[in-house]
């Protein structure tokens, strides 16, 4: 297996982990020094925009946990992999508060000695705000 086979698999097995609430195990996939988590938007006008090290992607897993008690699943529906970088195109399904969250996404991984190091994450960010920001 090349680099980027198994960086796409360490990925996969992140966002595996993740849908199914095994919120330890994903965290435990990502790098303890330099993991970076970006999601696009303004601060401003988006609660969950701006970038996070590895603690404050902990906090935000726990309201995860908390507004959505039955998880976020992420189903991946296409994937790039070439080198360290693995690009990932999903979608979301959840119930938050009683209403449905369902987003696309494009996700970009960046996976250096076998741990996440950064993630980007592009996605329909009013739908989002609208159901995960209220």
């Amino acid at each position: 297996m090349n680099t980027s086979e198994a960086n796409q698999q360490l990925v996969a097995r992140f966002w595996a982990a993740f849908s199914a609430s095994e919120f330890d195990d994903a965290v435990a996939m990502l790098d303890d020094h330099e993991f970076t988590w970006w999601i696009l938007g303004s601060p401003k006008t988006f609660c969950l925009a701006g970038s996070r090290d590895k603690a404050g992607f902990k906090a935000l897993l726990a309201g995860v946990s908390a507004n959505a008690p039955g998880g976020i699943k992420m189903t991946p529906s296409a994937w790039t992999a070439q080198g360290e970088r693995v690009a990932m195109e999903a979608e979301s399904y959840a119930l938050v508060s009683g209403k449905v969250y369902n987003n696309l996404y494009h996700f970009l991984h960046i996976v250096r000695d076998g741990k996440i190091v950064m993630v980007k994450e592009y996605l329909d960010t009013q739908h989002a705000a609208e159901i995960l920001c209220g």
